[in-house]
């Protein structure tokens, strides 16, 4: 067997489907969960499954936006726990780091991090004896720039617009964290993943007696309703769902350039460690 039970978890996680189903799906793709999920939306019809969640690094976000709202930065800063997290020294660190990458417009973290605070990182690791790594810092300028970051500093999005003012760049802000669009408008959208939906949607069983020139109609439609769900522009505004954000947007005499959304641990493994089992093993031996 190529998966393991946390495989299945996953999968199970991922797509509500029960044990046995998922369990079949894996064994039919050697135990790969992105392939399983696929072959699943083909042959079941099933919406896209939720995101592997892959945030096991903690820490904070934090942004700062620039005075004049022509520029802001996020940094993100990682700690091995959230108690380490919500520590007043590293907080204080962190606004230290934030500062110097806004005054210096930097996205290199070693040129940001090179002399005095790499010097103040080693310190903060001594004194709260976990690791702490200042992952990223992105910088987002040009047009009216506005910010939000969520309570719980853990989630924070970066909006540029034509036009308009910060205050409504930093209202998107917040709907971004909230809702995580792809891409600013469905033009936007790579063409390798408009191909690929357009593939598991062909596939999927109410398609297959359907005469050639009704699936055609029925892929676009369904092709505009995946673009409009994951496009900025076209989503619902979440502080008025009757109003589409461009619309939102226009509103206040302005357009959407640009957006970035940034989330502690994304994208980050880290070995998951079944201690119970570890102890057992080497009580064994």
């Amino acid at each position: 067997m190529a998966f393991s039970a946390k495989d299945v978890k996953e999968l199970r996680d991922r797509t509500g489907l029960g044990m046995m189903e998922c369990k079949k799906a894996l064994a039919a793709v050697d135990g790969d969960i992105e392939k399983a999920i696929e072959d699943l939306r083909k042959a079941s019809g099933m919406k896209a499954a939720k995101k592997a969640s892959r945030t096991a690094a903690d820490g904070v976000v934090a942004v700062k936006v620039a005075d004049d709202n022509s520029y802001a930065v996020a940094l993100e800063v990682n700690s091995e726990t959230d108690f380490a997290a919500r520590d007043e020294g590293f907080l204080a660190f962190v606004n230290t780091v934030l500062d110097k990458a806004v005054a210096d417009k930097q996205t290199d973290v070693a040129a940001l991090m090179d002399g005095e605070l790499e010097v103040a990182r080693e310190a903060l690791v001594q004194k709260i004896g976990e690791n702490i790594t200042v992952r990223r810092t992105v910088v987002v300028e040009g047009g009216v720039v506005g910010a939000y970051v969520h309570s719980n500093a853990k989630i924070a999005a970066i909006v540029s617009l034509e036009g308009g003012d910060a205050e409504t760049a930093k209202d998107v802000a917040m709907h971004v964290t909230a809702v995580n669009p792809r891409v600013v408008s469905k033009e936007d959208m790579p063409e390798d993943v408009v191909a690929k939906e357009k593939e598991i949607i062909l596939a999927q069983p109410d398609m297959a007696s359907k005469p050639a020139e009704i699936a055609e109609k029925m892929v676009v439609g369904r092709i505009n309703k995946f673009l409009a769900e994951n496009s900025l522009v076209e989503q619902a505004f979440v502080k008025n769902p009757e109003q589409k954000v461009a619309a939102f947007v226009k509103a206040a005499g302005g357009e959407v350039k640009s957006f970035v959304r940034v989330e502690v641990g994304e994208g980050i493994e880290v070995e998951q460690v079944d201690f119970a089992a570890e102890v057992a093993a080497q009580l064994k031996g």
